[in-house]
């Protein structure tokens, strides 16, 4: 959140920080003329303030403004747009399982990177959303339908196989035809929730449907599909004795998601996507709500309060 999306409830009451300036003012002229005075006097005022010291006084002095102008903005009473968790969504997770997924440029191969990185991305999500998991190579195949059972969802991600081919429009259309086994919501049937597909693939289609009719059909839905181009172009897997060459293919994942009104993303490592993942799951299960952020604010000027008495306390200390 920045400041920009802060506002408050009472806005006269931010006068009070021009406080702020002018206590740094004074106390910026008060050290200048105390350095002014130290050169006719230094013996005395070292045995007050021993120089090593002076960095101690500057952190006391500065934190405690910093304390009473975030006490100000609280006495404002700012708002915020914070996180907060969807109520309900479901999100299709469509996994290539195509046979450049055992390419070992991303450690162990990229279908375990991308196994363990699925599942540490459906427990980010909110516990009431619905999660599917569609797996593809030549066809595509709907391991899980929209459930809530987390350990489900995970079972099968840890028992994805590799297989032949890459059939991405099949792929969507799959998604897209899994939103009818979708739970209605028990309090409102007529309400259905938002649904976003989550596909991550290392390659091109070579087979199947085009993928840019799929993704249109998801736009018109509107169902976005974020995309995940997972691999380097260094892959390569070994097939009967020879090394053929599985550069992973960004363009057609781009592509789709532009189609949809989703986000491409791509990753290299497991580091990344891990990263991709977590900006997924924010971007699919959190909306933007206002609220008061009082207490926030309150927080930050009891830290600095704790510093600036911390620092006071290490200036009158005499240690033997």
């Amino acid at each position: 959140m920045t400041l920009l999306e802060i506002g408050f409830m009472r806005p006269e009451r931010l006068w009070a920080l021009l406080i702020v300036p002018v206590l740094l003012l004074v106390y910026i002229a008060w050290t200048l003329a105390r350095r002014s005075k130290a050169s006719h006097d230094a013996s005395s005022l070292q045995i007050l303030f021993p120089k090593r010291k002076s960095w101690k006084r500057h952190v006391a002095v500065l934190t405690a403004i910093a304390s009473l102008a975030s006490l100000t903005v609280a006495w404002a009473t700012p708002n915020g747009f914070v996180d907060v968790p969807k109520e309900r969504a479901t999100v299709m997770l469509v996994v290539d399982v195509s046979l450049s997924m055992e390419a070992t440029d991303v450690a162990p191969s990229r279908l375990q990177a991308a196994q363990e990185a699925a599942k540490e991305f459906i427990h980010e999500l909110p516990s009431a959303f619905n999660v599917c998991l569609i797996s593809f190579a030549a066809v595509p195949t709907m391991l899980v339908p929209p459930t809530t059972d987390r350990g489900q969802v995970e079972s099968a991600i840890d028992s994805l196989q590799l297989a032949q081919s890459t059939n991405i429009g099949d792929a969507i259309y799959a998604a897209l035809d899994a939103t009818s086994l979708i739970p209605p919501d028990p309090k409102d049937k007529n309400d259905p929730a938002p649904v976003a597909v989550v596909l991550i693939s290392d390659g091109e289609s070579n087979t199947g449907r085009p993928s840019r009719q799929a993704a249109q059909a998801s736009r018109d839905l509107q169902i976005p599909i974020f995309t995940i181009a997972y691999g380097t172009p260094n892959g390569y897997i070994v097939d009967s004795g020879r090394k053929n060459s599985v550069p992973v293919n960004k363009e057609e994942l781009r592509v789709i998601s532009q189609l949809s009104g989703g986000k491409a993303y791509s990753a290299d490592s497991l580091t990344q996507l891990r990263e991709v993942y977590s900006g997924i799951s924010r971007s699919v299960g959190y909306v933007k709500q206002k609220q008061e952020i009082t207490e926030q604010f309150v927080g930050y000027a009891v830290g600095f309060g704790v510093i600036a008495l911390l620092g006071t306390m290490s200036l009158a200390a005499r240690w033997p």
